[in-house]
């Protein structure tokens, strides 16, 4: 952990330096989940030509590795840098509800850069920010996201405890913070849906904590604007009253997400394991 602290501290170009040659290591050389990447892209655009497959595999894979130069500078910049950097377009639109005593519910996915807007969203807020996190396997890495991501405020809950915490701190004006493109384990309860052209699961955790929270539901979608510079648009996808069950909150997010991820598809981890097992026949 002392080595990514150090790490920190050196400017975010030395860092993209560094990072564009573990790209070059890993995506040119290793060739490091290729095949998973364009399988991704194939099934998801299917009208796509082999060029633009290629050049979207390879762009998803520097931005990926900008990332984490990103995440790892994010330990140390400056409040006023993040501020910069990441900018929430109409962040406004959340005053009514948090005036209200309200909480609200925030839904991101894995596009550009997920963890600086959880840090400039606890700088921008005058409220508490809750964000579900899945822990990692490595425990220093993990210990350094944590600090990372507390580092303004926010209060990172493991994602097996936040159904309860969400119950505990209902009462209040606050933010629940879900990266909601996370595939669940195949034990657990999942909502199966299309999303980007083919049979895809999701957790319901988000629909439910929005119902027993009575909570409004936003997107939020991040645009690059240029290298290490993005831009975040929150868009309304549902609002109490709600009905007791149901699924449609989450089916309005696999909408918005997924127009999303089609108009910027190069800023989605197409590396990623979404597709990790098939629909089942009875599902």
């Amino acid at each position: 952990m002392l080595l990514l602290k150090l790490l920190s501290r050196l400017p975010l170009r030395i860092l993209y330096a560094l990072t564009d040659v573990l790209y070059l290591l890993v995506y040119r050389i290793g060739h490091f989940r290729q095949a998973l990447s364009r399988a991704n892209l194939q099934r998801s655009f299917p009208s796509k030509s082999e060029s633009d497959i290629d050049s979207i595999a390879r762009q998803s894979y520097h931005n990926a590795f900008d990332m984490i130069a990103e995440v790892v500078k994010g330990a140390s910049m400056a409040p006023d840098e993040i501020r910069r950097r990441m900018q929430i377009r109409n962040l406004d639109i959340l005053a009514p509800y948090l005036a209200k005593n309200q909480p609200v519910v925030l839904l991101a996915s894995h596009h550009c850069n997920w963890e600086w807007l959880l840090l400039v969203s606890c700088l921008e807020l005058k409220v508490s920010v809750d964000a579900v996190y899945k822990p990692l396997r490595v425990a220093t890495i993990d210990r350094f996201m944590f600090e990372t991501r507390s580092r303004f405020g926010s209060n990172p809950i493991a994602v097996k405890d936040f159904l309860l915490e969400v119950l505990k701190r209902r009462g209040s004006a606050r933010i629940f913070a879900l990266v909601a493109d996370q595939t669940p384990p195949r034990e657990e309860e999942k909502h199966w849906t299309r999303f980007l052209n083919q049979d895809t699961a999701f957790f319901v955790g988000a629909d439910k904590i929005a119902r027993i929270v009575r909570a409004p539901v936003f997107f939020v979608g991040i645009a690059r604007t240029r290298r290490g510079y993005y831009e975040a648009t929150l868009q309304l996808l549902a609002e109490p009253p709600y009905s007791g069950e149901g699924t449609d909150i989450i089916e309005r997010y696999v909408h918005a997400a997924e127009a999303h991820i089609t108009a910027h598809p190069a800023d989605w981890l197409w590396m990623y394991r979404k597709w990790k097992y098939k629909k089942p026949l009875y599902a």
